[in-house]
């Protein structure tokens, strides 16, 4: 089969890996890939938004099958578009993928069909959301509505911060935002939930727990995310019975009573509170790391099971995995998330000799006269299987010492809660 992989970064680098590994891959695109897809895949240099040319290279090489990996394109309705053309797509259509489109639509949709989630309350003036401030215990959570890159979410402990939010939300700085969200803070520890669905059916995908803050001890800035590991420390037989029957089984009812189906990567993020799973928000694709994190430890082919959720006939399928420990750790350009410099050559790559469950995924890089630099914040991922968390983390954080950027950032904690408890 011939595959197109839609993307540029650590997840989409991750996919065409865990492809590649396929015995019925022929041949893998990555549109537009970067240095570390064009090492297994053929890079192609189109704008993930250009809908357009995307459907005519598919057509004109025959590709079999597109997998769609960022949010953006989703939310905006590539899989509506290439299955008009008939085009085998793997990606939730433009309704469903509202769950992570519209925070407010998501809110709504747990309000329907009482999906456990934060108290909360959509606001479409500065006023109405300032006079709401006056009542509300701190700290609350403020959210733009739409897509903002993991980091349109603010934690404000006074009203001063929280009056500043609101204002930077409304004046576009995440984009347009006719309403902003204003939520409770709920108190618990975070889980990242994933499963796959072929629109009939559904099976779990692995859970994980990101870190999201720039700083160690999960401190500053939110980010796109800045390590994870696989599993959570949370999972167990019983939270996810609770999870299925309390947040995943009435959200996709939701979607289905929307006279639609849900296909491909559901990933909810949790927050779990004395034992109970709280919804935060959704993600209609892998998460990025936690995509790096999950897909090294699947032993089942990772393209039978794409097929079969686009011929919808997941039931087939019995998903495999590995029971050992995963870690990533992600190698940042110093100043992200703020302002940092693109370009700066990664030199020591190639000498670096990766042993088996060793990864390093790339996700800003691109190539240029046979030299790798830096094209973005989050830089390299790197992945570790092990039986101990620790040791992952251990060997991750050699190899980053062996690779010696001098424009790297990262941190040296991920794992922490179950590492160092």
């Amino acid at each position: 089969m011939k595959v197109a992989v839609i993307g540029s970064g650590g997840r989409e680098h991750a996919i065409c890996v865990a492809l590649r590994n396929s015995k019925n891959i022929d041949k893998i695109y990555c549109i537009p890939g970067n240095a570390g897809t064009n090492s297994i895949a053929e890079n192609i240099e189109i704008e993930i938004d250009n809908f357009e040319q995307i459907k005519n290279f598919i057509l004109i090489n025959k590709v079999d099958l597109a997998i769609i990996g960022p949010e953006k394109p989703l939310v905006e309705g590539i899989v509506d578009y290439l299955e008009k053309h008939d085009i085998k797509t793997f990606g939730p259509n433009k309704i469903a993928s509202q769950l992570e489109g519209s925070k407010i639509f998501t809110k709504k949709l747990c309000e329907k069909y009482k999906i456990p989630t934060a108290k909360f309350g959509i606001f479409k003036t500065y006023n109405d959301a300032e006079k709401f401030l006056e009542n509300c215990n701190f700290p609350i959570v403020i959210k733009a509505d739409g897509l903002a890159g993991g980091k349109g979410v603010y934690i404000c402990d006074d009203k001063i911060k929280s009056t500043i939010a609101i204002n930077e939300i409304l004046k576009g700085k995440f984009g347009l935002a006719k309403e902003v969200l204003i939520e409770e803070f709920l108190k618990g520890e975070e889980m990242s939930f994933f499963i796959i669905s072929d629109g009939k059916t559904f099976k779990t995908f692995g859970t994980a727990q990101d870190h999201k803050r720039v700083f160690e001890g999960d401190k500053g800035n939110n980010t796109g995310g800045m390590g994870a590991y696989s599993p959570s420390r949370l999972e167990s037989e019983s939270l996810n019975e609770k999870i299925l029957n309390k947040v995943i089984f009435p959200t996709l009812k939701g979607i289905n009573e929307l006279n639609t189906i849900y296909t491909g990567f559901l990933y909810a993020g949790l927050m779990i509170v004395d034992g109970e799973p709280f919804l935060i928000e959704y993600n209609v694709r892998m998460g990025d790391p936690e995509c790096q994190t999950i897909l090294p430890k699947l032993k089942t082919d990772f393209l039978e099971i794409v097929k079969a959720c686009v011929d919808k006939n997941l039931s087939s399928i019995n998903i495999e995995w590995s029971n050992e420990k995963s870690l990533c750790i992600v190698l940042c350009s110093k100043g992200y998330p703020e302002k940092y410099n693109n370009n700066i050559e990664i030199k020591n790559l190639d000498k670096i000799f990766l042993k088996n469950n060793e990864f390093i995924y790339h996700a800003g890089t691109k190539n240029n006269k046979s030299k790798i630099f830096s094209n973005g914040g989050r830089v390299l991922n790197f992945v570790i299987i092990s039986k101990e968390f620790i040791k992952s983390r251990d060997k991750a954080l050699d190899l980053i010492n062996e690779l010696n950027w001098d424009n790297g950032y990262y941190r040296k904690d991920i794992g922490f809660k179950v590492i160092d408890k």
